[in-house]
């Protein structure tokens, strides 16, 4: 795995967390989420991306499946606030110390507060950005949940 350490590995590696890296050639062309499914072969809603918004102006960390949209009135209420908004990509990559596409929700410059997609937990394991474009982690969800201390809500919307 030599070449592939990011903040978002090194968490998982330091708290013996049981996982997978996936890696693929990333087309700058592509939509981020989809193309990552479809280079793993694996169905987009096991595959989730990372979103940060605004909730009543403290920066939230969204965590949806990549063929869906985050639905930011669920994410306000899932961490019960009012109003939400996308958060600039600037500020989304200052804060985590990702670039935005590979944005991942671990291993973050500041823990942010977490919502994660009620239907990762229906799965035997999901992906998310391991901190790069082209660079995938397979994990539990239950594991994600722990390690980013989020609640699970139904925040997507197709």
């Amino acid at each position: 795995m030599a070449g592939q350490g990011t903040p978002a590995t090194a968490l998982l590696v330091k708290r013996k967390i049981d996982h997978k890296v996936h890696t693929y050639s990333h087309d700058p062309r592509a939509a981020y989420g989809l193309e990552a499914a479809e280079a793993l072969g694996v169905p987009a809603a096991r595959v989730f991306k990372t979103l940060l918004a605004e909730v009543d102006g403290v920066l939230t960390v969204g965590v949806v499946p990549v063929d869906a949209q985050l639905d930011l009135k669920a994410l306000a209420a899932a961490v019960g606030g009012k109003r939400a908004k996308m958060a600039e990509v600037s500020v989304a990559e200052r804060t985590t110390g990702y670039v935005a596409g590979g944005i991942s929700p671990l291993g973050q410059r500041k823990r942010l507060r977490t919502v994660i997609d009620a239907s990762a937990g229906e799965l035997p394991t999901m992906f998310c950005s391991g901190g790069r474009r082209g660079l995938e982690i397979e994990l539990a969800a239950a594991d994600l949940i722990t390690l980013t201390g989020a609640v699970t809500a139904a925040i997507a919307s197709r």
